[in-house]
């Protein structure tokens, strides 16, 4: 595709500075067009790596990945698409047409690193346990090492070898393999779920989990839907606690002037 040596090692630079901060920083996140857009500054055609960053940032809009679930990579899918447009000529539709693959191999390496990072964190839970706090200190920053080869892996592959080696490698994958990362991914969400529940106040306001399953479930009402009921049962809720929280200062104040008009008559 006529890459530079520098150009590869940029490009692939780029993609595990974009995971790390993902994973870490949060600083820029998952803002699709500005990778596209740092692709095409890399390679000299700043405005094509925008025009190609804001299509895919189109297409992600209203994806998450809720509760640990993993989704197509677009950001890194906007880097190779960006790479590929640019080096090779053929305009957007041929950088998309291996961006998205490449997408598609990284969710898969996102599950495969997810399961690793959880190896490394058992790992660094059981040296806190025996008190080994220097061994548990160099241990954690493994996950955060490795995370960013998820996206990293498949950029370099991508700009090295192009999209029938990415292709190649998705159909190689045997089924035992594929079918294991489906259902560790699907019990993914599951298991990030159960643990924001554990640190929800569930006995105080565990109803209102009621409130929107039955919104969900029984009345097929969109997220949008029961995101404005909760923020309507949170204002209604806050108002509630300002007023009472008003009226006790008020009965605070008032009982401390009385004592000190009961000090200075005596």
């Amino acid at each position: 595709m006529g890459l530079t040596i520098k150009e590869v090692i940029l490009i692939s630079l780029l993609a595990y500075v974009y995971s790390l901060d993902r994973h870490s920083t949060q600083i820029a996140g998952k803002i699709t067009i500005l990778y596209g857009a740092l692709a095409g500054l890399i390679l000299g055609d700043f405005k094509q790596g925008l025009e190609i960053g804001a299509t895919l940032q189109l297409m992600s809009l209203g994806v998450a990945n809720l509760g640990g679930a993993s989704m197509p990579d677009y950001p890194t899918a906007a880097i190779i698409s960006a790479t590929i447009a640019i080096t090779s000529g053929k305009g957007m539709a041929a950088g998309m047409a291996i961006g998205l693959p490449v997408g598609m191999l990284g969710m898969n390496f996102d599950v495969l690193i997810k399961l690793i990072n959880s190896a490394i964190a058992k790992r660094a839970q059981n040296f806190a346990h025996k008190k080994q706090f220097g061994k548990m200190t160099r241990t954690i920053p493994l996950a955060t090492i490795i995370y960013p080869l998820e996206s990293t892996i498949p950029v370099f592959i991508a700009i090295v070898f192009g999209k029938s080696v990415v292709q190649a490698i998705l159909n190689f994958m045997p089924q035992w393999f594929t079918v294991g990362l489906n259902v560790a991914g699907g019990m993914l969400p599951a298991v990030g779920f159960a643990m924001l529940l554990v640190y929800m106040p569930l006995k105080k306001y565990g109803y209102w989990l009621i409130v929107g399953f039955v919104a969900t479930a029984y009345l097929k009402m969109p997220v949008l839907g029961v995101a404005l009921l909760g923020a309507a049962a949170a204002i209604h809720l806050y108002l509630s606690l300002s007023s009472k929280n008003k009226v006790m200062a008020n009965t605070s104040n008032n009982v401390g002037n009385l004592s000190e008009e009961d000090m200075e008559d005596e």
